[in-house]
This record gives structure tokens, C-alpha cells and sequence, in this order.
């Protein structure tokens, strides 16, 4: 089926289709250094933390792809992420899961002035399409932070502690933190 220019129209505004597809970039750099977390972890024995973040890698990539359709189907041009390059060595699971919650924080910042662009613009429609984000952010912060407060509770001056770090951060992985809160999410 040719495209016709009826098909090229989009009330998409300009300025919010080039912000969306920064999200796009930002989104697949997530899934990319959530995937080198993931590589460091499982070399180190890291076996929980490593699932948790192959895991997240995956979520990260599906973030990529929403962004990348809702671009398209209002009849603008979602563009391929460029390869960015990202850090193999960190000095510590500690260190990576701060990480985590700094790169977590970055994408939310970069989903609320989507937000607000498209509120100006009167976007109701991204707006609407991205209000699942700015839930999805919440999380997302919260867990990194909830893994982060477990390396304090439990101590990482042992291999015991270590181990059992692993083990708390593979069962907020697999229950989820709405799980942690009773579902108040």
C-alpha cells in the first residue's frame, strides 16, 4: 500500500515528536547498561542481581519499542536509537545499583519535561500515552532504592552479606516492590 499524504498528516507537534524520539535513544541506552550491569553481576556471581537486571533489560527495550509505535501511529517518524557506548566495569554491586537509581532518576526527568511539553503544546494524547510512564518512573525509582537500603540493612562486609544482598534483590525481582507495599501502587 503506497503512503499517501493524507497518511503523512499528524497532529503530533513538532517539538514533542523530537522529544519522544530522545526517549527513544534514552530508553535503548537504558536497556543497554542495564545489560552490561547484568554481564558485570553474573562474571562476579552475582546471580540474582544479574536475572534482575537481564530482566530489566528486557522491560527497558519494551519501554523503547511503546515509544517507537505511539511515534508511528500518530504519523510521526520514530527514528533507531544511535549505539552509545557504555561502561563494562564497576567497582561494585553497590556501585551498580547506584547506577541504577541515577540512570532511573535521568529517565524520569526526561519523562516529565516530555509531560509538560506536551501539556503547553495541548498533546492530550501523548500526555494521556505517557502518564503510564510516569507510574512506570516511580517504580522504578523506588526499587532501585529499596535494593540500595538493603545493602544497608543487611551489611555488604561479608560474603554472607553479599550473598544475601543477592538474595533480597532476587525476591524484590520477582515480587515487585507493589508486592513490598501491598499493592498501593
Amino acid at each position: 500500500m503506497p503512503i499517501t499524504k493524507k497518511r503523512l498528516q499528524t497532529s503530533l507537534n513538532p517539538e514533542v515528536e523530537k522529544m519522544l524520539n530522545q526517549q527513544v535513544q534514552l530508553e535503548d541506552q537504558s536497556s543497554q547498561y542495564y545489560l552490561s550491569f547484568a554481564s558485570w553481576c553474573e562474571r562476579e556471581g552475582y546471580v540474582k542481581a544479574a536475572e534482575f537486571l537481564y530482566e530489566h533489560a528486557e522491560e527497558e527495550r519494551q519501554h523503547m519499542l511503546k515509544f517507537f509505535k505511539f511515534i508511528n501511529a500518530v504519523g510521526g517518524h520514530a527514528l533507531a536509537a544511535e549505539i552509545t557506548p557504555v561502561p563494562y566495569e564497576f567497582e561494585s554491586l553497590r556501585h551498580v545499583f547506584e547506577l541504577v537509581l541515577e540512570h532511573e532518576i535521568k529517565v524520569t526527568k526526561a519523562i516529565n519535561e516530555i509531560v509538560d511539553c506536551c501539556f503547553q503544546a495541548k498533546d492530550f494524547s501523548t500526555f494521556q500515552f505517557l502518564q503510564w510512564f510516569v507510574a512506570e518512573q516511580r517504580e522504578e525509582e523506588e526499587t532501585a532504592r529499596t535494593i540500595l537500603d538493603a545493602f544497608d540493612i543487611i551489611g555488604e562486609d561479608s560474603p554472607q552479606g553479599m550473598w544475601m544482598i543477592d538474595q533480597e534483590i532476587g525476591r524484590i525481582g520477582a515480587e515487585g516492590i507493589d508486592s513490598d507495599m501491598g499493592d498501593q501502587a
